[in-house]
């Protein structure tokens, strides 16, 4: 039986599923995996489907197109459950002494070390069975990513920048779909890539913010911390090169004219950065999750382009 402080984590979505209907003995792996905040799993997908959209508009769409959406879909679901699991491992006394973080299943108590690896190693094989299904291209380029998903959970306690690395985890997924419709790399996905990287740098600075002083007083760093009193420039700086490589992207592709479609992604960035109050922490978490419209809003744009 779990205590009764660690029924619901402090971060987690206040009468959400996992607290309500969700079976007990589930509870504290799903809290782990973050399923009751599906931001984190469409935060990974929507560069995947950048990358499948921007492929198939601009070299034609099959009919396994489909089934590559669906299957990036269930990946991203599995991954990034994994990838919180690694993370809680690593993090587990840093996440003790925050207060956002501290009734998470790892410090509370609520699930051991060893259950957590369990948990993670049978998430990364439900992503497995998925990558298998793809081409020998795909399949390689998305082994080649878990260097950045290995380091990325010590990278707080090395550099201001842990959120770059952040953005060269999530966003591999635009290269591998490219990889899974073409059976290899171009500039277009490259370039979409790095315009991942730089919407990443942004969203997850406006999340970071939410932890500037516990991470201050533990010795953790970020970008948010990094940035100080500019934080809403540096972040409309990151979102302004998410815009523009985006639309680079679209023009490397051969869709011209059409990479004006990037207006409605960037107006929904700009609309961000005008709301940003980098010290109320509600205002920090309702934009950061706003990145799904945002990352839907360039999907659409690229299958827009691709048609007209």
């Amino acid at each position: 039986m779990i205590a009764e402080n660690t029924a619901t984590v402090a971060d987690a979505v206040r009468g959400g599923w996992v607290d309500t209907r969700a079976p007990e003995g589930w509870r504290p792996y799903l809290r782990m995996m973050r399923a009751d905040r599906p931001i984190g799993w469409w935060l990974l997908l929507l560069p995947c489907w950048w990358g499948l959209a921007l492929a198939g508009a601009s070299g034609g769409f099959r009919a396994v197109d489909l089934w590559l959406a669906v299957a990036f879909w269930i990946g991203a679901v599995a991954m990034r459950g994994a990838g919180c699991c690694l993370n809680d491992i690593v993090d587990r006394d840093i996440d003790g002494r925050v207060e956002r973080t501290r009734s998470r299943p790892i410090p509370s108590g609520a699930i051991t070390v060893r259950q957590a690896v369990a948990c993670m190693l049978g998430l990364c094989l439900v992503g497995l069975a998925v990558l298998l299904t793809m081409n020998a291209a795909a399949i390689g380029i998305a082994f080649a990513s878990l260097v950045f998903v290995a380091i990325y959970p010590f990278m707080k306690r090395i550099t201001y920048w842990p959120q770059l690395f952040l953005g060269l985890a999530f966003n591999w997924g635009a290269l591998v779909a490219w990889a899974a419709q073409t059976g290899g790399i171009g500039w277009p996905a490259l370039w979409l890539y790095l315009a991942g990287i730089c919407w990443t740098i942004g969203y997850d600075t406006i999340y970071a913010c939410q932890d500037k002083e516990d991470d201050a007083l533990i010795g953790v760093k970020s970008t948010a911390l990094r940035f100080g009193a500019q934080t809403r420039e540096w972040v409309a700086g990151f979102y302004a090169g998410a815009v523009l490589l985006a639309g680079v992207a679209m023009i490397s592709a051969g869709m011209g004219w059409g990479a004006v479609l990037v207006a409605g992604f960037g107006a929904h960035l700009a609309w961000q950065v005008r709301a940003l109050d980098p010290d109320d922490g509600a205002v920090c978490l309702r934009l950061f999750r706003s990145n799904r419209e945002a990352g839907l809003a360039l999907v659409g744009a690229i299958l827009l382009a691709g048609v007209l």
